[in-house]
C-alpha cells in the first residue's frame, strides 16, 4: 500500500542527512507505532509520506502513485495531524463546510460521533478553543475523512489523563478495515495498547519493524526476581522488580509488550 524506496533527504541549507538509502513497506488494516529519539526523523517521514516534503532522490507511493506529485486521487486518500498547527477563526461548522468537499467518504456521523466521546459540542469556534481542545477537534475531523492513509505526529501531546483515554476509544472504535493509521509519538504508553505493528527509528535507518504478534511470540515480558534472571536479553529495575524481556519458551503465556522497555532494548542494541 506505501512504499518508500531507497530515500535520500535532507533540509535545505543543512549539511545532515535525515535519510539516505531508506526503504520502508506498510501494509494496509494496521495501527503503526512510528518510534525514536529526538532527531531522527520520525516527523520528516510523515511528511515525506504525505507528499508535503519531497525527497532528494529514491520514491515515495500510495497505491503505486508518487505522493510528491500530490494528485488530487491521491490527496483526498491522505490526512495528517501535524504536532502543532493553527486552526481558522471560524465556526467548526464552517469549517467542515469548506473542507469537507476534498474527502468524498467525509461523514457527518463520525464527527459527531467523535466530538461526543471527546465531550465536545459541534456548535464550537475554533478560536475559542484550548490548545487540547483543538487537538481533539481536528482529530475528530481527521477520522471523519476516512481516508485511507491518517497520519498522526504526536497526537496525545497536549492532552490530559481523561482526554488520552478517549483518544484509545475514539481511535479503536473508527478504524476501518482498509485504513492505515501511523501515529509518531514519545507518549508510548498512551497508544501501546492500540499498535499493531512496531517501527523504531535511529538516524538513517530502522531498528524494529515488526508486528505486535511477531514480537509476543518470540518474546516475554514481565516482572521478575535477581534469582530468575537466567535467560533475560534486557532488564531495568522497577518498584515491581525487574521488568524484563526474556525468550518466550513452549508453553508460555502471552504477555503484553511493554513499549518503553522494548524501545529502550532495541535502541541499545539488546535485541
Amino acid at each position: 500500500m506505501i512504499e518508500v524506496k531507497n530515500i535520500r533527504f535532507k533540509y535545505a541549507g543543512s549539511k545532515h542527512l535525515v535519510f539516505d538509502d531508506f526503504s520502508l513497506r506498510l501494509e494496509a488494516n494496521n495501527i503503526y507505532g512510528l518510534l525514536g529519539k529526538n532527531g531522527t526523523g520520525k516527523s520528516t517521514l510523515l511528511y515525506l509520506l504525505s507528499g508535503l516534503l519531497r525527497p532528494a532522490s529514491g520514491s515515495v507511493s500510495y497505491d503505486g502513485h508518487l505522493t510528491r506529485l500530490r494528485r488530487p486521487e491521491t490527496l483526498h486518500e491522505i490526512f495528517i495531524v501535524p504536532e502543532e498547527f493553527d486552526l481558522p477563526s471560524m465556526s467548526l461548522a464552517q469549517y467542515v463546510k469548506i473542507n469537507k468537499p476534498f474527502y468524498p467518504r467525509f461523514s457527518h456521523e463520525v464527527l459527531e460521533s467523535c466530538l461526543a466521546d471527546f465531550e465536545l459540542s459541534t456548535d464550537l469556534r475554533l478560536n475559542a478553543l484550548s490548545m487540547g481542545q483543538k487537538k481533539k477537534v481536528f482529530m475528530a475531523f481527521a477520522l471523519a475523512t476516512n481516508t485511507k492513509l491518517l497520519l498522526m505526529d504526536e497526537p496525545t501531546n497536549g492532552l490530559d489523563i481523561p482526554s488520552k483515554s478517549q483518544f484509545r476509544k475514539v481511535v479503536a472504535q473508527h478504524m476501518a478495515d482498509d485504513r492505515t493509521l501511523i501515529i509518531s509519538t514519545h507518549q508510548v504508553h498512551d497508544v501501546e495498547s492500540l499498535l499493531d505493528h512496531i517501527l523504531i527509528l535511529s538516524p538513517q535507518q530502522l531498528l524494529l519493524d515488526a508486528s505486535v504478534a511477531d514480537i509476543t511470540a518470540r518474546y516475554v515480558f514481565e516482572y521478575r526476581t535477581p534469582a530468575e534472571m537466567q535467560d533475560v536479553l534486557y532488564a531495568e529495575p522497577s518498584l515491581q522488580g525487574n521488568a524484563v524481556i526474556a525468550p518466550r519458551k513452549a508453553g508460555d503465556a502471552e504477555t503484553q509488550v511493554n513499549l518503553e522497555l522494548l524501545f529502550n532494548a532495541v535502541t541499545q542494541g539488546k535485541i
